[in-house]
């Protein structure tokens, strides 16, 4: 595990003085250092130069000009370490791979907390601020679950539905991830500073905000963004029609990730968004496991523990799911063509127990065969 640091290189100044600026955006700052090669050249680049620069205008030219005007870096830094917040740029290790994939990643992160390789797996569970009793059970069985199984949950930190998939995650003794629409300077809502507290110590607090901005309305949709690209799925436990909850579905869709909802009663007010989302072909899910059969093949294995605390590498989140038997016959099937009976040699298992266990496999779909006698891992 390594440990995020709140040390700021001076590399780093330039990129916050760019990043700090109002009015610079994650893409319009990309297509700056496109364009400039380092946040250095960016801010000694000519007017004329920046301004033929997609997304530039002149007001934000000015800033350029000028960023020591518009935030005291040096301020920042010191509030940062004060506040033990890292400072988490897209070219460092702690930056969260995921992220990266998206086309407005933030330059740069503030964390606090740490941020492992194990959160790379990693579901997102959002809802209504206003939940019934039935959101709220469903919400704690499924955090719960996913938390038990290894994955970490990923929300916003809110009232109501967020709140409740973070504290069912750490009560289950697994990790979550809180992304904030504001800064960690004063936690939003009040009342959450404590379970913030917990989530710091158990996973992490991101932000792509400095620590004293106020959260304001436009900041949160900013916000779902983060959460759904920090996540392999999207899951919905209980949202009205107008719930921010969709806007983080349909962004979930939108970055290839998968979406899954939770049907409600048909009667309810904050069942109808994800009654909705099912109507329209989101995956409806019942239970955790339905949510860890649908994801499907990781882009990157992942490595996880397993009973014994041994390291084992995942390449479907599916196969948490899995008994000790199903994964020593699991992890006896390559990437190519496998017998059965080099599976019975390598697993020394009966061949009984061999072929029950791959018909499983077979079931969740985590090996296929490639003829009658020869398996593959999917």
């Amino acid at each position: 595990m390594s440990e995020i640091s709140g040390n700021v290189d001076d590399p780093l100044i330039p990129l916050l003085r760019l990043a700090m600026l109002p009015g610079i955006g994650p893409r319009t700052l990309t297509a700056l250092l496109e364009c400039f090669d380092s946040p250095s050249d960016v801010l000694a680049a000519s007017s004329d130069a920046l301004l033929r620069v997609a997304g530039v205008g002149p007001k934000l030219v000015d800033a350029i000009r000028s960023p020591n005007a518009q935030v005291d870096v040096d301020d920042l830094i010191a509030e940062c370490q004060r506040l033990q917040i890292a400072i988490v740029p897209q070219a460092a290790d702690g930056y969260p791979k995921r992220l990266l994939e998206l086309c407005d990643a933030p330059p740069v992160l503030f964390m606090r907390g740490t941020f492992v390789k194990e959160d790379e797996l990693a579901v997102a569970i959002v809802g209504t601020r206003h939940p019934t009793p039935y959101g709220r059970r469903q919400t704690q069985v499924l955090a719960a679950g996913l938390a038990r199984a290894g994955v970490t949950v990923v929300s916003g930190l809110a009232r109501g539905i967020d709140g409740i998939a973070h504290q069912a995650a750490l009560d289950a003794g697994g990790r979550t991830i809180a992304v904030l629409g504001g800064g960690m300077g004063a936690i939003y809502p009040a009342e959450h500073g404590g379970l913030a507290d917990d989530v710091t110590a158990n996973g992490c607090l991101i932000s792509e905000n400095p620590p004293w901005a106020k959260p304001r309305a436009g900041m949160f949709p900013q916000r779902n963004r983060l959460i759904s690209g920090l996540s392999l799925g999207v899951c919905v436990t209980e949202a009205a029609d107008r719930s921010g909850a969709l806007i983080t579905a349909r962004l979930a869709s939108e970055q290839g990730r998968d979406c899954f909802a939770l049907p409600g009663p048909v009667n309810s007010r904050m069942s109808r968004g994800t009654n909705q989302l099912i109507r329209d072909g989101v995956t409806l899910i019942q239970s955790v496991d339905d949510i860890l059969e649908s994801l499907g093949p990781l882009s990157q294995p992942v490595q996880v523990r397993d009973a014994d605390d041994a390291p084992r590498q995942l390449h479907q989140a599916a196969e948490l799911l899995l008994n000790e038997q199903e994964c020593q016959v699991l992890d006896a099937i390559g990437a190519m063509a496998t017998s059965i009976d080099e599976i019975i040699s390598v697993t020394k298992l009966p061949a009984h127990r061999v072929l029950s266990t791959v018909s499983v496999l077979e079931m969740r779909r985590l090996v296929r065969r490639t003829g009658g006698q020869h398996l593959v891992r999917i």
